[in-house]
């Protein structure tokens, strides 16, 4: 099985750069705005898009993507609708990964089976859900990589040598590595922590390792995308959003661009990197 974002981290590689990893919320501020948006993505720089599943009850998120999940379902915004935004997209990208990134309840609501057949075919690449451990794999990871969907694992600062192999034994397109202790937006990256971090990872996989949580900038893009595969951006894209909006929560003719160009920025960043190494 090769999926898109296989075939994206081996082309990054015969190019000798990390990967720009782009995180916004499905339906943030609503349906048409969010399509939008992801369809700038790419054109902006971002390498592989990870779109989040609004819902009420997150436990690994920050303030501002707990705030983009709420602005998303007030105005309607269903795992259903997720998997069209995804369908819409893909009529006009057929390169670009894209990885779901949520929780499992939605999923398991919505009944396995038919999310990952649903999912497959309207060209969604992999999966990060934050809350189904290991020992879980026969509840989703199984049956997604029998569906040809990567499952993508979170690895932590707290994530041992003696609970690596566990949390990579079915994982698969990469590893994301949690930068900090703690939610999303809360804290900076450490460029030296993650580059001993990713090192450690690195001894137990072969799989490209990306690094999520705490970086906002362009320079601690670069700093990051030195030390590991990939960087990977959320909190940072989902505020400029925010910060685009009317006193009512709703888009404005800047909103777009405001993630856009945001996001050209910070791939500029990561791209830099790539100097920084030869």
């Amino acid at each position: 099985m090769t999926t898109r974002i296989d075939t994206r981290f081996a082309e990054l590689k015969s190019q000798g750069r990390a990967a720009f990893v782009t995180y916004v919320m499905a339906g943030d501020p609503d349906l048409a705005t969010s399509l939008e948006i992801v369809k700038a993505l790419p054109k902006s720089g971002a390498d592989v898009i990870e779109l989040g599943i609004p819902f009420t009850d997150p436990m690994a998120d920050g303030p501002s993507i707990q705030a983009a999940g709420l602005r998303a379902l007030k105005n309607g915004m269903t795992l259903k609708k997720t998997l069209e935004l995804v369908r819409d997209f893909r009529k006009d990208d057929n390169v670009t990964p894209l990885v779901l990134m949520g929780y499992y309840n939605p999923i398991y609501i919505y009944g396995v089976d038919k999310f990952l057949a649903d999912a497959k075919t309207a060209g969604v690449d992999g999966l990060i859900i934050v809350d189904l451990p290991p020992e879980e794999d026969d509840e989703l990871c199984i049956p997604a990589l029998k569906a040809g969907l990567n499952f993508i694992r979170l690895a932590t600062p707290t994530t041992d040598d003696k609970r690596l192999p566990a949390v990579l034994a079915n994982t698969s397109g990469f590893v994301y590595y949690v930068s900090i202790a703690g939610i999303t937006g809360a804290a900076a990256a450490d460029a030296n922590a993650v580059g001993e971090a990713v090192a450690r990872i690195k001894r137990h996989t072969g799989l490209p390792i990306c690094v999520g949580f705490g970086i906002r900038t362009p320079e601690a893009a670069r700093a990051i995308a030195e030390k590991a595969d990939g960087s990977v951006v959320g909190t940072a894209l989902v505020d400029a959003l925010k910060n685009s909006l009317d006193a009512e929560g709703r888009a404005t003719a800047k909103t777009v661009n405001a993630v856009a160009e945001l996001t050209a920025a910070l791939a500029q960043g990561v791209k830099g990197a790539q100097q920084a190494a030869e």
